[in-house]
Order: structure tokens, then C-alpha cells, then sequence
């Protein structure tokens, strides 16, 4: 295991402070970085080049639902994202996991499991609770966008979560310091990738995913 960063990010300042207890009881120790926002979890994560996993909370501000996880993994593929949510249901934790998820962590885990699943997937592995196995998800339509959202790029996933977010091609040109034409190429890849004809109906599309992973 590596000494490399763990990020925590949640909006609930108890939260983070108990998940920093998880944390520092690992071997070796990490060195921890906590935020309470997406627009602040997206600003380290571009700072840091180190980090070994985040433990992302699916709900904060600046991310609405699974679009947090799916802006993440985008951005930066290679980076384990386990969701740490008090939705725990089956069909939201196989969802999140199909979405590139390293692990779904409840928040009602006790203190021991929750340090035992970061280990798992700190060592490689894909963690989730035992008791999800069962009947496998039959929702078509959230597997079949699922497929289409894997093959965008990862700029081009920056741009749809930027999309989802209501910026203009302008604005996401200056965060992505690029231009404008290259946005909006990037734009018309995704729509075709997405199977839709505008940038309404992409954020939609993204909507009813989030919709679909936290039933």
C-alpha cells in the first residue's frame, strides 16, 4: 500500500471527520485532504498528484446525484472514486459500480468495515456490501446509456458534465482553456455518442441516469 492522498469528500463536517478516523487508522498512514463541495473536490484533484483513492459522497454541492462520479471518472480515469452514501440500496450500489465506481461504501458501515473496505480498494479490488448480491438490475435503459457514456472520451465527459451544469460552449472553452470550436466539436461528439440531437436533450438523458441510480 502506498502513501499516497486520500481525499474525502462531503458536505457533513461530522462525517468527514469520522471517515479521517478511518483513514489514519490504515497501514501505512495516509495523508488525508477534505472538501465539502464538487467545484472544491475538482480544483485539488487537479492540484494533487498523488492521490490514491476519493471517497466521494454522492450528494454535495456543485454535484447532483451519480453526475459527480461520472464528471470524476472522466476527468481522471485512472484515480479509484469509491461513493460513500447513506442510499444504499441494491440497485443504486450495482448502478454506481457500473458507472466506474471502485467500491460503494453506506454510511452505515461501522467504523471497522469502512477501514476494511478502503483497504480492498486501496489493494486493487472492487468492494461493496455482501448483501447486494441477488436478482440482477433489468433497467434497459439505464444499462444502455451506461454503454453510451463509456465511450466518450475524457474531455469529452468534462464537456457533458459541464453541460449538465448549464455552462455555455464559451464558458467551458475558458475552464477547459481551449477554444471554442473545440468545444463545440466536442459537443457534437458527445450528442452523437449520447444518441441525441441537442445539448437539452444530453442533459436530460444525464438527469434521468442520476434519477435512475439513486431508485
Amino acid at each position: 500500500m502506498t502513501k499516497g492522498t486520500v481525499i474525502i469528500a462531503d458536505d457533513h463536517p461530522l462525517f468527514r471527520e469520522a471517515m479521517q478516523l478511518a483513514v489514519a487508522g490504515l497501514s501505512p498512514r495516509k495523508k488525508v485532504q477534505m472538501v465539502g463541495d464538487f467545484p472544491e473536490l475538482e480544483k485539488l484533484v487537479s492540484e494533487l498528484p498523488d492521490i490514491d483513492i476519493i471517497l466521494l459522497d454522492l450528494n454535495m454541492p456543485g454535484s447532483k446525484g451519480i453526475s459527480g462520479l461520472l464528471q470524476i471518472r472522466a476527468s481522471h480515469p485512472t484515480i479509484p472514486v469509491a461513493v460513500v452514501s447513506a442510499t444504499d440500496d441494491p440497485a443504486t450500489i450495482r448502478k454506481a459500480l457500473e458507472l466506474g465506481a471502485s467500491g460503494f461504501i453506506p454510511k452505515s458501515l461501522d467504523m471497522k468495515r469502512i477501514r476494511e473496505a478502503i483497504t480492498q480498494i486501496l489493494d486493487g479490488e472492487v468492494w461493496a456490501p455482501d448483501d447486494i448480491v441477488g436478482e440482477a438490475d433489468n433497467d434497459e435503459e439505464f444499462h444502455a446509456l451506461a454503454g453510451r457514456l463509456k465511450t466518450l472520451t475524457p474531455q469529452q465527459g468534462k464537456v457533458l458534465g459541464m453541460l449538465g451544469e448549464g455552462l455555455l460552449n464559451k464558458q467551458i472553452a475558458y475552464e477547459l482553456g481551449v477554444s471554442e470550436a473545440t468545444v463545440k466539436a466536442h459537443v457534437s461528439a458527445v450528442l452523437l455518442k449520447l444518441g441525441v440531437s441537442s445539448r437539452t436533450q444530453a442533459v436530460i438523458a444525464i438527469n434521468r441516469l442520476s434519477a435512475s441510480a439513486e431508485r
